[in-house]
C-alpha cells in the first residue's frame, strides 16, 4: 500500500511534464526554449532552497559529501539534460525525440546493474518494449527524419536523466534536516538552482532576452515554475529515492501521451486509432512496469501436526522391537523386590535362584 501512494504520486509528476509542450507553445516567448529552462529551474530552486532555510531555522546550503553530490544530480537532472532535451527537438521531430526518450527503462535498469547491483526484472523489461511500441504508435510519423546531431543529443539527455535517477536511488537525501520532506526539498531546490545557474548564461549567449514581455507569458513562467517544476521535481525526487529506480523510469512514459492528449482536447488536434492503441499500450505498459510480482507462500509450520497421526501408527511397530532390548535391562533391577534378612527370617519366600549349569564329565 504504501509502495502505491509513492507511485501515484510519482505519476503526478510526467503528468505535469506533459502539459509542458501546450503551455511552452500558447504562453511563453517563441524560440527561447533554453531561457525557458533556466526561468523555471532557477526560481523554483532558490524558492525551494528559501522554503528549508525557514522550516530547518538554520542554512540550508549542502554540507559534507552533498556539495559535490547535489550539483552533479542538479546537472544531470536539470542542467544538462534540459540543453540536450531542446537540442534534440530543434534538430529531430517530436516524436523521434519522445521514443528515443522512451528507451530509459531500459538504460536506467542496465545502471541500476552496475552501480545498485539490482537485476533488472522481466516485467521491467517488458513493459519497457511495450512502452517504446505504444510511444511510437502515439508520436512517430513516417516522415520523421533522422539528424544525427539529434539523435546525439536525445540520446544524451536519456543517459544523463538515467544515471541522475539511479545515483539519486543510491545516495538517498541529504541528512541533518528535521524530517524526510524537509531534506526532500532541499534535494530539489539544490538540483534545480545548478540546473538553473547552468542553464542562465548558456541561453543569454545564445538566444538573449525576448524583446517583450506579455501578461501571458508572466502566467505561463508561473506554471512552469511553481507546478511544472518546483512541485513536479519534489514527487519525482520524492519517487527516485523511495522506489526501485526502473519502477520510477517506467511512469515518464505518461508524458508523451498526456501530450498528445492535451493536444486533442484543447488543441483539437486529431487522433488516429494507431495513436489511441498506442496510449492503450503506453498505459498498460506503466501498470505492468510498476506492478508488484506476486510471490509465493512459504510452507507453515502447521503442515507438520498434520502429518503425525497419519504416520504414528506405521512407525510404531517398527520402533517397539528396537527399543525394547534396550529398555529391558534397565527396568529389571527395579522391578525384582530385593528380600533383607529380616524378611526371610519371617518366613518370606526367597526369589528362584537361578540354575547353576553343571560342568559335563570329563
Amino acid at each position: 500500500m504504501r509502495d502505491l501512494r509513492f507511485i501515484a504520486a510519482t505519476a503526478v509528476t510526467p503528468s505535469l511534464w506533459g502539459t509542458t509542450y501546450l503551455v511552452t507553445t500558447e504562453f511563453l516567448p517563441a524560440h527561447r526554449p533554453l531561457l525557458a529552462g533556466a526561468v523555471r529551474a532557477l526560481p523554483a530552486g532558490l524558492l525551494l532552497t528559501g522554503a528549508v532555510a525557514v522550516l530547518a531555522r538554520k542554512g540550508a546550503l549542502p554540507r559534507g559529501a552533498w556539495w559535490w553530490r547535489a550539483p552533479l544530480l542538479g546537472t544531470l537532472n536539470i542542467g544538462f539534460f534540459f540543453a540536450m532535451l531542446f537540442v534534440a527537438a530543434y534538430r529531430l521531430p517530436g516524436g523521434v525525440a519522445a521514443v528515443l526518450g522512451a528507451l530509459g527503462p531500459f538504460v536506467v535498469a542496465g545502471l541500476a546493474f552496475l552501480l545498485l547491483g539490482d537485476r533488472p526484472a522481466r516485467r521491467t523489461l517488458v513493459a519497457g518494449a511495450i512502452g517504446i511500441a505504444g510511444v511510437s504508435l502515439l508520436v512517430l510519423r513516417s516522415s520523421a527524419a533522422l539528424d544525427p546531431i539529434g539523435i546525439a543529443a536525445a540520446a544524451g539527455g536519456t543517459l544523463s536523466m538515467s544515471l541522475g535517477t539511479v545515483l539519486g536511488r543510491r545516495w538517498g537525501t541529504p541528512p541533518g534536516f528535521p524530517g524526510r520532506s524537509t531534506a526532500l526539498l532541499a534535494l530539489t531546490g539544490w538540483q534545480l538552482t545548478t540546473g538553473g545557474l547552468i542553464l542562465l548564461p548558456v541561453a543569454l549567449a545564445v538566444e538573449g532576452l525576448p524583446p517583450t514581455v506579455t501578461p501571458a507569458n508572466l502566467g505561463g513562467f508561473g506554471y512552469l515554475t511553481l507546478v511544472g517544476t518546483a512541485l513536479a521535481y519534489f514527487l519525482w525526487f520524492r519517487g527516485v529515492t523511495s522506489l526501485a529506480p526502473a519502477r520510477v523510469t517506467v511512469l515518464a512514459l505518461l508524458s508523451p501521451t498526456v501530450a498528445a492528449g492535451l493536444g486533442w482536447a484543447v488543441l483539437g488536434q486529431s487522433l488516429s486509432a494507431g495513436q489511441l492503441v498506442g496510449a492503450v499500450a503506453v498505459l498498460g505498459a506503466v501498470l505492468l512496469g510498476t506492478s508488484t510480482p506476486a510471490t509465493k507462500r512459504a510452507a507453515t509450520p502447521a503442515a507438520t501436526p498434520a502429518l503425525t497421526p497419519a504416520l504414528t501408527p506405521a512407525l510404531t511397530p517398527a520402533l517397539t522391537p528396537a527399543l525394547t532390548p534396550a529398555l529391558t535391562p534397565a527396568a529389571t533391577p527395579a522391578a525384582t523386590p530385593a528380600v533383607t534378612p529380616a524378611a526371610r527370617s519371617a518366613g518370606a519366600p526367597c526369589p528362584p535362584r537361578r540354575p547353576v549349569p553343571q560342568r559335563a564329565a570329563a
